[in-house]
């Protein structure tokens, strides 16, 4: 990536010294060098985006690391857990926008690098089996927090944050007592094996979820907020008016009859929130 922003800048400078001198093109010269400005200064602003290959087992997994381009001075990390589709859109969005702020971040391959679903009924599949077989879902988080780490994140400083079944990857995370100071669930599954014990948990907790979320019964989440106070967790949860499940994700449409819709301000407030977190539990 590096190469090619030098290479392009090159090409752009050598065209503005061609200019340089003609006096018929002083307006051109003028636009080329604030090109190559807004080139450099958008270039300095985001990081350095890499695949990443690495294994369970025999299980080839390739998630993404993208570096910032100026970190924060004590290396903090955030390992982003995609939702059910795998490495998506929103994923690497929210990678990239929370690098430009100076963080590590490293987006999980939980499926597998040829296991990525099709569509959504595959997503389902794939995802309940994690769900229904936990500790292989835990490997593969614990998997994914060791290649932050190795991409120069601060092995102390870390935040897991996940979307959908990613965010009840988080809150997994939260429950195993992973070495990380802290999660954020956006919309995620909140329910558990019942038959598990409840350990005190240490990593901070936040759970961003929306009002009106039809996937979340009454029950469960008085079960979950239960689970909260027995293991002692210093956790919040925030609630947010007319949003239902998959409020973050712009593809989700704006219909919430359908269960699953983006919401604007929900989306928004939730971000903002996060970064709050973030400031308070790694800065």
């Amino acid at each position: 990536m590096l190469f090619l922003f030098n290479k392009l800048l090159t090409n752009v400078l050598l065209i503005i010294d061609y200019f340089y001198n003609s006096k018929t093109q002083k307006n051109m010269k003028r636009k080329l060098l604030f090109l190559a400005i807004i080139m450099q200064s958008t270039f300095l602003t985001f990081g350095q985006t890499k695949d990443i290959q690495y294994k369970d087992g025999v299980q080839v997994l390739s998630g993404i690391s993208v570096k910032p381009a100026k970190p924060l001075k004590n290396n903090p990390g955030v390992l982003i857990l995609p939702a059910w589709m795998g490495i998506d859109e929103h994923a690497k969005d929210s990678a990239n926008k929370l690098a430009a702020l100076g963080y590590n971040t490293f987006i999980a391959d939980i499926y597998g690098a040829d296991q990525r679903p099709k569509n959504f009924n595959e997503a389902g599949q794939k995802a309940g089996y994690f769900k229904k077989n936990i500790k292989e879902y835990q490997t593969r988080i614990q998997l994914a927090l060791d290649e932050l780490i190795k991409q120069g994140a601060n092995p102390d400083d870390i935040v897991v944050i996940g979307y959908c079944f990613g965010g009840t990857g988080a809150i997994e995370a939260a429950r195993t007592n992973m070495k990380v100071k802290g999660i954020v669930s956006f919309h995620g599954g909140l329910g558990r094996d019942e038959t598990r014990t409840i350990e005190t948990i240490i990593p901070k907790v936040l759970i961003q979820h929306g009002a009106d979320d039809p996937y979340e019964s009454k029950d469960e989440i008085e079960k979950f907020q239960n689970e909260m106070r027995t293991a002692k967790a210093d956790w919040q949860m925030t609630y947010y008016a007319n949003a239902v499940h998959s409020f973050t994700d712009k593809n989700a449409g704006n219909d919430n009859s359908k269960g699953a819709a983006y919401n604007e301000k929900a989306e928004k407030r939730s971000w903002e929130a996060m970064l709050t977190f973030l400031k308070e539990v790694l800065l």
